[in-house]
């Protein structure tokens, strides 16, 4: 199995989910190899809920690593269908990680890639900010 789904299938199961029971494993690629993952960690204050990307990001960013420094990401769910990033996390992926591959997997094995501009087009940036 390709070691980044396996580290995003792992990360899922330390996901601090016990509101939604939704357990969300991320895992990210630097351009040297290195595999950073995350969970989502929820709160019982909703909005202060953090997703298994976002996790993954600033983890990377906090231990080092420079923006737009990413191959890729694999985004693991347990779920029939394939769970993409939400909204919020795109923005994030674009903004630190650019227009990489996005893995999106399930305990299944089912397995589908996108881009983070396939996956929010017409994204905002600091290439707006004049």
């Amino acid at each position: 199995m390709d070691p980044l789904l396996a580290a995003a299938i792992a990360a899922r199961d330390h996901a601090h989910a016990k509101y939604s029971n939704f357990r969300v494993g991320a895992a990210l690629e630097l351009e040297n190899g290195q595999i950073v993952s995350g969970c989502n960690i929820e709160n019982a204050s909703y909005g202060l809920t953090i997703c298994a990307e976002r996790v993954a990001v600033f983890k990377a960013i906090s231990d080092g690593a420079k923006p737009r420094a990413f191959r890729r990401v694999a985004i693991c769910a347990d779920t029939e269908t394939l769970t993409p990033p939400c909204g919020a996390c795109r923005q994030i992926l674009w903004e630190f990680c650019g227009d990489i591959p996005v893995i999106l997997t399930n305990l299944h094995g089912l397995t589908r890639e996108f881009t983070v501009g396939q996956l929010i087009p017409e994204a905002f940036d600091d290439s707006l900010l004049g």
